[in-house]
């Protein structure tokens, strides 16, 4: 006879974890004492993404689901960062190629009078 039990897991990871949030969370906080640039950004953006899969992977039980579910789950994330990637990269192509082609921008913004008729701005 089947048991109609859910499966267990070991207490043992889930305090592993919280000693891993923790531990990176002291290493998020330190990042706050560093200089701003783009070592701090990373470093705290890697930290969240450490604890967030940590999350996700032991709390919400991912890390026991079938594949085809973690697919499901985490491919439309994954392949939406990768979009948001190659968006970046190509702007900062277009930039680079504006600026080697084009050389720097001459233009000088004016001041704009909404709701003024046209009469008005022509006499300024």
């Amino acid at each position: 006879m089947a048991s109609d039990e859910g499966q267990q897991h070991p207490l043992k990871i889930y305090w592993i974890m919280w000693i891993a949030l923790f531990v990176l969370s002291g290493f998020s906080y330190a990042t706050d004492f560093m200089d701003d640039g783009a070592v701090r950004t990373f470093l705290i953006l890697t930290f969240m993404m450490l604890k967030a899969g940590g999350i996700v992977w032991i709390f919400m039980h991912m890390g026991w689901e079938r594949l085809a579910l973690k697919l499901a789950i985490l491919g439309p994330p994954v392949a939406i960062g990768v979009l948001i990637w190659l968006m970046s990269y190509e702007g900062f192509y277009v930039e680079d190629n504006r600026h080697e082609n084009l050389g720097e921008s001459t233009f000088v913004p004016t001041e704009v009078h909404h709701g003024a008729s046209k009469d008005e701005e022509a006499a300024h």
